[in-house]
């Protein structure tokens, strides 16, 4: 009986949660629609051996990526949130600045750094006469590249999660006798779980639908061999076809992730007030700790920075004019902060269902809002072109159909992050305000609210640095002469002028962390 009353108590968000979650299968529809009028001359093209050597490069690339972000993203959500280290929120944003940048910038400042013939065999060569540095292209390229763009990802899950953790678990472990290290494994740590599966699976599916570091590097994945089918040899079936390949592998991965999920309750034991624990004291640790996350920023930011920072001086010295980008900062930072709010509330009534009414329809909704993250932004776009210029042509190039095209791609992102959060808030207060006379949304505003804030922000903090580098989407649904620092970045870098990208690329950079540094004050709050 009281969990057939508590479904009748969100019954209001089937409406919303709906609606976002079928608005969402109009990509796979057109992807479907494409691949039937190819004919039967695709399946001869699927069903090869080219298609079973990128199935398995691409697995190889995505469990790889996962695998070293959860390494890297673990500790160093500790250390910046547990811990007495030194300047733990200039670390948090430093660590997470990666994400604004654009994996095709990423991909390409790194080549210039450490590439057969980059910086660094130029500064080597004259004392240590290092003519050549080992080949950064291929499989070891992607992998570096991707893990080093994309763990902040899990880092900010962790973080949420370890800012909602119950610290009254913590204490009683210490009142056994346990110390630091074993509470941490045998306490901390489970409770981390949903952040890290949350996390890895939008690290995978990110990993799944990248074309430009993959590109840069020669890599061979799924998006790139689409990419080339829908820009060199013009075959619009063969690359839809092998984008629900990608849909099947996103499938695949949707259900491990749901089979791996626990029965586990991670929600807080006390009343879900706000209470934070006594920093760890690192004592002689703190100049290791120090040391590791110079290290990790440096290689992950400051070798961009560092390399964009080249260019611009170069540039200037050649007589390169710094142009003033004003109207693409302000489209960047509007629309970036627009698709922030929309799409964190469109995640909200999702994931709501999910883990407060938890059965095979709504846990399969929140699952379908993952599918167009693994998509790669180009088929997605295609498929709101094809969709606006035949059946919505009021909306075609709107800033409407722009917002629908960020809400298909990165609605996963904002509803990991809630998730996360909402498991940890303790179904007992709401039912206890319900008792009180009320009602369902105001148990929402007032109770549960601000308790997965965190989560909500972190999730928007997310979606604010995906949509800001977004290239694709922006391109083919943005309204005509709509600019912002990403697609100026992309023209640039596209003629060559890598002089002229570097000023709209450290805006862009400069705009992320000050957005950042906002997102996270509020979240500590």
């Amino acid at each position: 009986m009281m969990k057939i009353c508590r479904h009748l108590r969100v019954n209001w968000l089937w409406v919303p949660a709906t609606a976002v979650a079928g608005s969402l299968c109009l990509p796979l529809a057109y992807l479907l629609v494409r691949t039937m009028e190819a004919g039967p001359e695709v399946g001869p093209l699927v069903f090869r051996l080219q298609t079973g050597s990128l199935i398995l490069s691409t697995l190889m690339l995505v469990v790889a990526v996962a695998a070293a972000s959860t390494v890297i993203a673990l500790p160093l959500a500790w250390l910046t949130t547990c811990t007495d280290l030194p300047f733990r929120p200039l670390w948090t944003v430093l660590a997470i600045l990666p994400l604004a940048i654009p994996s095709y910038v990423g991909a390409y400042t790194y080549v210039a750094a450490l590439g057969p013939r980059g910086m660094l065999q130029q500064v080597l060569e004259g004392p240590l006469g290092i003519t050549r540095l080992p080949d950064i292209y291929g499989f070891l390229g992607a992998f570096l590249v991707l893990t080093l763009l994309v763990y902040p990802y899990l880092l900010i899950n962790l973080k949420v999660a370890l800012l909602s953790v119950d610290p009254a678990l913590e204490e009683v472990s210490r009142s056994l006798g346990h110390d630091r290290r074993a509470t941490f494994w045998r306490v901390t740590l489970p409770q981390l779980y949903p952040a890290i599966v949350s996390g890895a699976l939008l690290v995978a599916l990110y990993t799944l639908s990248d074309f430009g570091a993959v590109s840069m590097l020669r890599y061979d994945t799924f998006t790139r061999a689409i990419y080339i089918q829908y820009k060199a040899a013009f075959n619009r079936g063969y690359a839809a076809a092998l984008s629900l390949i990608l849909v099947l592998i996103s499938i695949t991965f949707l259900y491990f992730e749901t089979r791996m999920r626990t029965r586990a309750r991670y929600y807080r034991t006390d009343s879900g007030s706000r209470r934070y624990p006594c920093p760890v004291t690192l004592g002689a640790w703190r100049w290791p700790a120090l040391l590791s996350c110079g290290i990790l920023v440096f290689i992950s930011l400051g070798i961009p920075v560092l390399t964009i920072t080249y260019w611009l001086v170069r540039g200037i010295a050649a007589g390169e004019s710094l142009r003033f980008v004003g109207a693409p900062v302000w489209n960047s930072f509007y629309v970036s902060a627009t698709a922030a709010v929309v799409i964190s509330l469109a995640a909200l009534p999702a994931v709501l269902l999910s883990v407060r009414s938890p059965h095979k329809l709504s846990q399969a909704m929140e699952r379908l809002t993952y599918l167009g993250y693994a998509l790669p932004g180009v088929t997605i776009a295609l498929a709101l072109v094809f969709f606006g210029a035949n059946y919505a042509t009021p909306l075609y190039q709107t800033f409407t159909m722009l917002m629908y095209g960020y809400l298909v791609h990165f609605l996963p992102q904002a509803g990991g992050a809630i998730r996360v959060a909402l498991l940890r808030v303790n179904p007992r207060i709401e039912e206890a305000a319900r008792s009180l006379g009320r009602n369902s949304l105001e148990v929402l505003i007032t109770i549960t609210w601000p308790l997965i804030r965190s989560g909500v922000l972190g999730g928007a903090a997310m979606v604010f640095l995906s949509v800001i580098k977004e290239l694709p989407i922006t391109l083919l649904l943005g309204p005509t002469g709509f600019q912002t620092l990403a697609t100026v970045i992309w023209g640039a870098v596209e003629e060559g002028f890598y002089a002229r990208a570097a000023v709209p690329a450290l805006l862009l950079m400069l705009v992320s962390s000050i957005s950042v540094v906002g997102v996270m004050n509020r979240m500590h709050r």
